[in-house]
């Protein structure tokens, strides 16, 4: 075992990792990043079929961005938006109000996406005190959704392993609905009698639509694994919204930035939501930074009324390194045309995952669009065989997680209400890194339909 690897398993605690699979004397350190690539202190090449995590979308190795970083420290490394801004801030807040749909002219940045989370919520509630409407505080969101781990956030999401041993740290103000693969309705059902949707107003009436104060969905959710909603069910959101005087939140932590091929998947969409959340995409995680895109006549609300002000704010939230960072970011996205880029090649990896799916028995469907997958697994597809509990459990314990491994990639194995696997590579993948990507998953997955054959 290396130096490295030692010092990492004694003094670095890791993020949603076990035990055992951080003191693996095969867990890798990664020195450095090219492209689709990455490299570790071993000298083993590993394709980064995640993107980071689902964030470096305009790929590793961009030394463009590290110069402007690097610049711009030696200019002014640090000042805050309390009551004056700088040039880096005022730039990406433009940029961003530029690339949003609709009258999202306002931005408020932060360092994360669940920071950007916890301020969509609190902004919120500060636009309702704003128009007198004490009563309302409480948070319309969808099982299986992932809203980030700080408390607020942890109390939206809708993950049970990751909020039941904080339950009681959460405040009690969420309601959570199914989401859309949890919908019962039949085939042809008009999307507006959906039952996905009927649940999202029936929770509104059921609380008091004067208690309610926001509706958080992602527009292709990630857990559950990459669902996509049906055509018109975020225009049904927002009727229901404007209806019951609720802001429609769309969280865009992984959706925004050209996952989808547009800047945010909101426009992909075709609605316009009272804020978006962002992060991860906006800087190709090169610097932390994460934000709310946020309506217009909603903050000039808020600074008309006798609060006069929005009462939330962080040390490091618009840092100018960070926001730099972002300029230059979604400047050489922009040039370099990455959203048509993925709206042309996002055609051919669907196709070439779900070959995979019919050279497999162990896959029962693959979902997604843009650059954003999911490989849901079974027993076997053609007689229906779900997975059994066994199997279920030695997959989600390390066994497919190995089988990634062995395949020196980043996909993501994945056990938010499915057992399978989460493909999303960065944006600039071209034919090439997709057939490696779709290769090393078929190799991955014949050694899933083996390891069933033998644990049933």
């Amino acid at each position: 075992m290396t130096e490295q690897r030692v010092r990492a398993q004694r003094h670095l605690v890791p993020h949603f990792t076990p035990g055992a699979a951080w003191r693996s004397d095969s867990l890798p350190i990664f020195e450095r990043a090219d492209g689709c690539y990455l490299y570790d202190t071993e000298g083993n090449e590993w394709l980064d079929g995640l993107a980071g995590l689902f964030c470096v979308n305009i790929g590793h190795g961009r030394t463009d961005l590290a110069e402007v970083a690097a610049d711009q420290m030696g200019r002014l490394a640090y000042a805050t938006n309390w009551g004056n801004a700088h040039p880096p801030s005022i730039e990406a807040a433009s940029m961003i109000a530029d690339l949003a749909p609709g009258d999202l002219s306002e931005v408020f940045f932060v360092s994360s996406g669940s920071e950007a989370v916890e301020s969509a919520l609190k902004f919120a509630r500060n636009y309702h005190l704003s128009r007198g409407d004490e009563g309302r505080y409480k948070v319309i969101a969808r099982n299986w959704a992932y809203h980030g781990t700080t408390l607020g956030a942890l109390a939206v999401t809708g993950i049970p392993r990751l909020r039941d041993p904080f339950l009681p740290m959460l405040w009690d103000g969420v309601r959570h609905v199914p989401n859309t693969r949890q919908c019962t309705s039949p085939p042809g059902t008009p999307v507006a009698d959906l039952s996905c949707v009927r649940a999202i107003e029936e929770a509104i009436l059921a609380e008091g639509p004067e208690t309610v104060a926001v509706v958080i969905a992602e527009p292709v959710q990630n857990g559950g694994g990459a669902l996509v909603p049906p055509d018109g069910y975020w225009q049904e959101l927002r009727r229901i919204c404007d209806r019951h005087g609720v802001l429609l939140v769309a969280d865009e932590v992984i959706c925004s930035f050209g996952r989808f091929g547009y800047w945010f998947a909101s426009e992909r969409m075709g609605v316009v939501p009272d804020m978006i959340t962002f992060a991860k995409g906006v800087t190709s995680a090169y610097q932390p930074l994460g934000g709310v895109a946020i309506r217009g006549e909603l903050v000039e609300a808020v600074h008309d009324s006798p609060m006069g002000a929005y009462v939330h704010g962080s040390t490091f939230g618009g840092h100018p390194v960070a926001t730099a960072v972002a300029v230059a970011n979604m400047s050489a996205m922009r040039d370099e045309g990455l959203m048509e880029h993925v709206l042309a090649n996002e055609a051919g990896m669907a196709e070439s995952l779900a070959k995979l799916a019919d050279a497999h028995p162990c896959v029962k469907e693959v979902r997604g669009t843009g650059f954003f997958y999911a490989i849901d697994l079974c027993a076997d597809r053609e007689s229906g065989r779900d997975l059994s509990p066994t199997q279920e459990a030695g997959l989600r314990g390390g066994v497919l997680g190995g089988f990634v491994r062995e395949q020196r990639m980043t996909i993501r194995p994945d056990d938010r209400g499915y057992t399978g696997l989460a493909i999303s590579p960065p944006l600039i993948a071209d034919g090439t890194v997709v057939e490696d990507l779709v290769d090393r998953t078929d190799r991955v997955l014949e050694r899933t339909v083996a390891w069933l054959a033998e644990n049933a």
